[in-house]
């Protein structure tokens, strides 16, 4: 009798573990079947771009000697992606291809010619792509491109605050 006991006191232990399997699942031994499934992403060509803007100062007084200063692009495209970065003539009056202008803001008519470089004092940056625009491949993080800025020597207009807006294009 005792043996009958402790068999069903075993009994009773493994039918307890075996409903406490983990989670609370059942524990199934009948076979087991399997099944595959793809995970895709399709990684395009893309590009995007970000500038700061060019500051000549905020206190000029005559335009007797070049005023440089340089500000930043960054483009980021997608790993081996070639790319060309543009930019636009701008909206002062009379700006054309990489003849640019500032005109002034406060009802003034007078302008202040400046230019836009790729390399300091190198090549005009322009918007026409395999001629004076800057070419790259991507990497997949974002990459610096400096934009050189100069005001050559000229005859300075009316005191005014001058602004033109530019364009950045990133070509892919």
């Amino acid at each position: 009798m005792r043996t009958k006991l402790i068999a069903r006191h075993i009994f009773v232990a493994l039918v307890a573990v075996t409903l406490a399997a983990p989670g609370g699942a059942a524990v199934y031994g009948n076979g087991t079947k399997t099944a595959t499934f793809d995970v895709t992403l399709k990684i395009i060509a893309d590009c995007t771009i970000a500038a700061s803007a060019l500051d000549f100062g905020q206190a000029q007084g005559i335009l007797n000697a070049a005023v440089k200063v340089n500000s930043q692009l960054n483009v980021t495209c997608s790993n081996s992606t070639p790319y060309n970065i543009g930019l636009s003539a701008g909206t002062g009056a009379g700006s054309t291809g990489t003849t640019r202008y500032m005109s002034g803001t406060g009802g003034n008519t007078s302008t202040v010619q400046y230019n836009l470089y790729q390399t300091n004092g190198g090549t005009q940056w322009g918007a026409v792509q395999g001629t004076d625009t800057v070419a790259g491949t991507g990497t997949g993080t974002a990459q610096t491109l400096t934009v050189y800025g100069e005001i050559p020597v000229q005859n300075t207009p009316a005191p005014d605050t001058y602004k033109s807006t530019i364009t950045a294009t990133v070509f892919f």
